[in-house]
């Protein structure tokens, strides 16, 4: 499980070689770009790359070449490293539009951060799926995973441009202050937030439904206890959106609430099971 024989084989070490470049190009990127400035483009050209090979360190991290047992290779770090770099394509479409390099900088630290953990914790080998459906089933609960990741992301921006513009003062310079980072537009980032709020609760929908039908007996365990719950806040965001006009503080928190419960479903459920218990079940 911890740095896994399966890195001895050639595939392994091109795995390991992969998530050392991956490692490093977000680890350059990150000191390339300066926090709240604008930045060549050569960093971002960088990130382009770090998120290529890293793309193919997933691949061959849950493809699980090299294993004795051929079969799929999963677990809480490779989930998280996917939702991150999910996250981080979204975040390169629109960055040709307005560049942001204090979250690229934020980014590309997140990403290597998972990248290592995934070459860490690598996840357990699944030679045979439950079910034949079970592979859709993993890949929607990964899509509302990144769906989520990127609406998260969203609502950082737009909780912190709200509070750029509380901060403002009509007729008041400061020429000394170095000049706020460019933002989105406040009800373009709302929009953009809730629309991908509405995907994931729409992916997550399909993902459980999916889970409860190919399982033959349902379990109340903490995966699907998070999950449900996670489901049940985001719905009641959206609902609450259109029914009450839910917005600001109140809508961001109910979305951190729920992205939080989704996280501790998967990803945090694994890692006790993985790290903390030691049991492969």
């Amino acid at each position: 499980m911890i740095l896994s024989s399966a890195y001895q084989t050639p595939a392994g070490a091109l795995l390991a070689g992969a998530s050392l470049l991956s490692i490093s190009a977000y680890g350059w990127v990150a000191a390339a770009s300066g926090r709240g400035q604008e930045t060549p483009a050569r960093p971002q050209g960088a990130l382009l790359l770090a998120w290529a090979v890293h793309l193919l360190a997933l691949i061959l991290d849950i493809a699980g070449l090299g294993q004795a047992v051929p079969g799929a290779r999963f677990g809480f770090a490779p989930a998280l490293s996917m939702t991150v770099w999910l996250v981080i394509a979204v975040y390169m479409l629109e960055s040709r539009f307005l560049p942001l390099a204090s979250v690229r900088r934020i980014l590309a630290l997140m990403a290597a951060t998972v990248v290592l953990l995934a070459f860490v914790f690598p996840g357990e080998s699944r030679p045979q799926a439950a079910s034949p459906w079970a592979p859709i089933h993993w890949v929607l609960g990964l899509a509302s995973y990144g769906l989520f990741g990127v609406a998260v992301l969203h609502a950082a921006l737009l909780s912190r441009a709200e509070r750029q513009m509380r901060q403002m003062k009509p007729g008041i310079g400061k020429p000394q202050e170095p000049r706020p980072e460019p933002l989105m537009p406040l009800l373009r980032l709302e929009r953009l937030t809730f629309q991908f709020v509405g995907a994931g609760v729409a992916v997550l929908s399909l993902a459980v439904l999916l889970g409860w039908w190919f399982t033959p007996h349902w379990r109340w365990d903490h995966k699907n206890l998070f999950a449900v719950l996670g489901w049940l806040v985001l719905s009641g965001l959206l609902a609450g959106r259109r029914v009450f006009g839910w917005r600001g503080r109140r809508a961001t928190r109910w979305l951190y609430f729920g992205a939080l419960m989704l996280l501790l479903s998967y990803a945090g459920s694994r890692f006790v099971l993985e790290v903390v218990l030691q049991r492969t079940v």
